[in-house]
C-alpha cells in the first residue's frame, strides 16, 4: 500500500487554527527568574530548557519541564498557558484539560483552552457542558469551523439534530468546501437514522470529492448495513480503479463476501468530533503548521483511541518534524488487526533507516516481506533500505521483486524501476541500469532525475554526446532551480570542449548548491580551461575544503600546483 493513500487529504481548505496559541508556544515571553517566584533560578533553567525542547519540537520533554517550572510558580500565567499546550501536544489530554480551566481563569475565551475543555465534555459525553464551553471562545475567522464541527457534533450526542444540520449549514461561510461539509451532513444524517437524507449527502459529498477515503468508506459501510450487497459490490469495483484505496476495497469485499455487516465509520458524537478535528488537521500539510496538526491529532486521538488513521497522519507530521522516533512510537500503537498495520510496519522500517538504524530497517523488511511477500511497498521500501546502506545487489533484488509483482509497469511505476537502475549501476552492472532508466523514460518522458542520470551517464561514458546534452537541457528546463542537474548541463558542456559555456553554467550550479565540493571543482576545471586561472584556483581551494574523501583532495590539490592540460581536461 502506497503512502500517499495514508495522507490522502480528507479535508479540504487550507485552515490556520490556533494562530495566536501557536505563536504564544513558539515564542515566549521573557521571564525573568525574579518572575518565577521563590524557586528562581532553578525553575528559570526549567523554563529555558522547556523554551529549547520546545523549539526542537520535542512535545514530551517541553510539558514535562514547563509542568515542574509552573510547580514552583502555579500563579504564573505564561507558564499555565504553555504547560497547557504541550500537555496536550504530547497527548496528556487529561491534564492539558485541567490547565485548560487554569489558562481561562487568566483569559476566559482562550480558543485552544476552551476546546479543551469542550473535547474534554464530549469524552465524558457532557454535551450540554461543551457547547457551553464552545460558545464562550473567542472567534476568527480561521476558528469558526472547528468551533462549528465541534458544536454540531456536540449538539447531535445531545439529541438535537436541528441543531447540529444548523451548524453544518454554516461551515461553509466559515471556509468550508462542499466536501467537508456535506461528509459531515451525511454523518450526522447516517448517526439520526435519516437514511435517505444520509444517501443524498454521502453522493454530494463524493461528488465534490470523489477520491476522499473517509467518505468512500463511510458510504459503502453505509450500503452494506441497508443490505444493498450489488450496490456496495458496484460501489467497492468503482473504487478500486484507484489503488490508494486498496485497504478500503478490501475491507468492503471481505466483508460482503462473509456476510458480514459493518459499524457505522462514525457510531456516536464522541467519534464525528474526532472525525471534525481529524480531518482538519489533514489538511494542514504545510510545515509551519505540523505543531497545530500534531495538537488536533491528539485531541481527536482522545476522543476516539482507535483511529488508526488519525496515528498514521499524526507519524506523518512528526516525520516532517523530522522526530523519527514519535513518529515510530505512533505507527507502533496501531494494533495488528488494523488494515493500515502492514503500511504501518513499512513506516517504522523506513524512520528507523532515517535514524540511521540501517540494520534495524534491514531486519524488519525482511521479516515484513517474509510475512507478506505480495507487498510491493514492502520490496520497494526493502531497495531502498538496502541501497541506504550501500547493498546494491541486494536493493537491486528487492526492487526486482516489486517490479515482478507489478506486471506491467505503468507511467506512475517509474520510480522503481529509476531505483532498480540507481542500484544496478553501483552494483557496476551499467547495461541493466541503462536499460531500466531507458524504460522509466519511456513510461513518464519528463522525469527531471531520470533525464539527468541517464544524461549524466552518458556524458561520463563519453557517449551518445549530442542525445545526452540534449537530455540534460530538458531536464534543466523542467527543474531549472536543481543546482545538481545544472552542474550536470555545465559538465556536458565541459566535455564536449565549450569551455566559456560551461564556466557560465557551472557558476549558476555553484550558487545554487555553495557547499558541494564536487560542483566547486568542476567550476575551477572550466575556469581554468576559459584562461581564468585565478578564479579556477578559488574555486578549487573551496572544493578542497568542502571535500571529506583524501583520494579527491589529492587530485585537486595536484590541479591547485600544476592546473589543467587538455589531456587531462578530457580525461576528466
Amino acid at each position: 500500500m502506497r503512502k500517499s493513500y495514508l495522507l490522502n487529504s480528507i479535508a479540504a481548505g487550507s485552515v490556520a487554527l490556533l494562530l495566536s496559541a501557536a505563536a504564544r508556544a513558539s515564542a515566549p515571553n521573557p521571564v525573568l527568574p525574579s518572575q518565577l517566584g521563590d524557586a528562581g533560578a532553578g525553575t528559570f533553567g526549567n523554563y529555558l530548557s522547556a523554551h529549547v525542547a520546545a523549539g526542537d519540537h520535542n512535545m514530551r520533554d517541553a510539558a514535562a519541564l514547563y509542568s515542574a517550572a509552573l510547580q514552583a510558580d502555579p500563579d504564573n500565567a505564561d507558564l499555565v498557558n504553555k504547560a497547557f499546550l504541550y500537555a496536550a501536544a504530547s497527548g496528556d489530554i487529561d491534564d492539558a484539560v485541567e490547565l485548560a480551566a487554569k489558562v481561562i481563569a487568566n483569559n476566559p475565551d482562550d480558543r485552544a483552552a476552551r476546546l479543551a475543555l469542550a473535547i474534554g465534555a464530549i469524552r465524558h459525553r457532557e454535551f450540554s457542558g461543551a457547547r457551553k464551553q464552545l460558545t464562550q471562545s473567542s472567534q476568527g475567522p480561521f476558528t469558526t469551523l472547528t468551533l462549528l464541527l465541534a458544536d454540531a457534533w456536540a449538539a447531535q450526542g445531545a439529541g438535537d439534530t436541528a441543531g447540529a444540520l444548523k451548524d453544518i449549514d454554516g461551515l461553509n461561510k466559515a471556509g468550508a468546501t462542499d466536501a467537508l461539509s456535506m461528509y459531515h451532513k451525511a454523518l450526522i444524517l447516517d448517526l439520526a437514522g435519516r437514511d435517505a437524507d444520509a444517501e443524498t449527502a454521502y453522493q454530494a459529498a463524493l461528488k465534490a470529492d470523489a477520491t476522499n477515503p473517509r467518505a468512500i468508506d463511510a458510504y459503502g459501510r453505509f450500503l452494506e448495513r441497508a443490505g444493498r450487497v450489488a450496490d456496495a459490490r458496484a460501489f467497492y469495483m468503482t473504487a478500486k480503479a484507484d489503488d490508494t484505496l486498496e485497504p478500503i476495497v478490501s475491507a468492503g469485499f471481505a466483508r460482503l463476501d462473509a456476510n458480514q455487516k459493518p459499524d457505522r465509520l462514525v457510531p456516536d458524537a464522541e467519534s464525528g468530533a474526532a472525525e471534525g478535528l481529524f480531518g482538519i488537521a489533514a489538511s494542514l500539510t504545510d510545515a509551519t503548521s505540523a505543531d497545530i496538526a500534531v495538537l488536533y491529532l491528539r485531541l481527536a486521538l482522545y476522543l476516539r483511541t482507535d483511529f488508526d488513521l488519525a496515528k498514521i497522519v499524526l507519524a506523518d507530521r512528526f516525520e516532517a518534524l523530522k522526530k523519527y522516533d514519535d513518529a515510530i512510537d505512533a505507527y507502533r500503537s496501531i494494533a495488528s488487526s488494523s488494515p493500515y498495520f502492514a503500511a504501518a510496519g513499512v513506516q517504522i522500517a523506513i524512520d528507523e533507516g532515517k535514524l540511521d538504524r540501517k540494520d534495524v530497517a534491514i531486519s524488519d523488511l525482511e521479516r515484513i516481506t517474509a510475512a507478506s511477500p505480495n507487498d510491493i511497498s514492502a520490496w520497494t521500501s526493502l531497495g531502498d533500505a538496502y541501497r541506504a546502506a550501500d547493498k546494491n545487489v541486494e536493493a537491486a533484488k528487492a526492487y526486482s521483486k516489486a517490479i515482478a509483482l507489478i506486471g506491467t509497469p505503468q507511467k506512475k511505476d517509474w520510480p522503481v524501476l529509476f531505483a532498480r537502475a540507481v542500484s544496478e549501476e553501483g552494483a557496476k552492472d551499467w547495461n541493466a541500469s541503462e536499460a531500466d532508466l531507458k524504460e522509466a523514460l519511456q513510461l513518464s518522458p519528463d522525469e527531471p532525475e531520470v533525464l539527468n542520470y541517464l544524461g549524466y551517464s552518458w556524458v561520463d561514458r563519453g557517449r551518445n554526446l549530442p542525445q545526452a546534452v540534449a537530455m540534460l537541457e530538458k531536464a534543466r528546463a523542467l527543474s531549472p532551480y536543481d543546482g545538481y542537474i545544472t552542474d550536470s548541463v555545465g559538465w556536458a558542456y565541459f566535455k564536449l570542449g565549450r569551455y566559456g559555456d560551461a564556466s557560465k553554467v557551472l557558476e549558476q550550479a555553484v550558487l545554487l548548491v555553495p557547499g558541494d565540493a564536487t560542483i566547486n571543482e568542476h567550476y575551477g576545471d572550466a575556469l581554468w580551461m576559459a584562461g581564468h586561472k585565478l578564479d579556477a584556483h578559488f574555486q578549487w581551494n573551496h572544493a578542497l575544503a568542502f571535500n571529506t574523501d583524501p583520494k579527491d583532495k589529492v587530485k585537486i590539490q595536484k590541479k591547485l600546483q600544476d592546473g589543467l592540460n587538455l589531456a587531462q581536461a578530457r580525461a576528466e
